[in-house]
């Protein structure tokens, strides 16, 4: 029984000792979230400026007059392979492009993370003062069960606003990315010749 109240004291403990950091670690990623969205934004309006692509777009690459029609980062990447214009070697263009792909892809892994750990974090900021408040209602604190009741549903809402706003951002970004990585590789198909391309979609 000694053993039992031991381990009972040593998991409370480890619990109140984690929620300190739990809202602490809330309100970090709330106010990165707030940075992050008007990164968003700006993306948003950047492609919203746009000129809407379609199929004069190859046409627009050949010709050199693509930098209203594609992303900065996308103009960058086409920019480079037109330096390798006339090279027979595939390498360099497959290598480029997939440093890119891979750039892209782990750009979004914050907002992956986030999706997990803002709800995960919510609800461990809800569960300890629920333990707490139990407590004091079995010693008949109203007062404290209620403060620790608003402090666990408050962890709860922001926990889930991060997480969804989250998934919000992932969804609109990954369809950003894919049509990103379908304009690089048909530049690459187009200013490096068809044999890199059929190439690189081989690999």
């Amino acid at each position: 029984m000694q053993i039992m109240a031991v381990l009972k004291t040593f998991i409370y403990l480890i619990a109140s000792s984690l929620f300190l950091p739990v809202l602490l670690i809330l309100s970090c990623l709330f106010v990165w979230m707030l940075v992050y969205s008007g990164t968003f934004f700006r993306l948003w309006l950047e492609r919203s400026r746009l000129k809407k692509q379609d199929q004069n777009l190859p046409e627009q690459m050949m010709s050199g007059r693509y930098q209203n029609s594609l992303p900065a980062s996308v103009t960058r990447i086409v920019q480079a392979l037109e330096s390798l214009k006339g090279s027979y070697d595939p390498i360099p263009v497959v290598n480029l492009l997939r440093d890119a792909e891979h750039r892209m892809w782990k750009s979004l892994d914050p907002l992956k993370i986030m999706i997990r750990i803002g709800p995960g974090l919510g609800l461990i900021g809800t569960l300890i003062p629920m333990g707490t408040g139990l407590a004091s209602l079995g010693q008949g604190d109203l007062g404290q069960l209620s403060q620790d009741l608003v402090v666990a549903f408050t962890t709860t809402v922001v926990g889930m606003a991060l997480g969804l706003l989250a998934y919000f951002y992932f969804t609109i970004q990954r369809r950003w990315v894919e049509q990103d990585i379908k304009n690089m590789e048909l530049a690459a198909e187009l200013l490096t010749g068809d044999t890199h391309g059929h190439e690189i979609s081989e690999t």
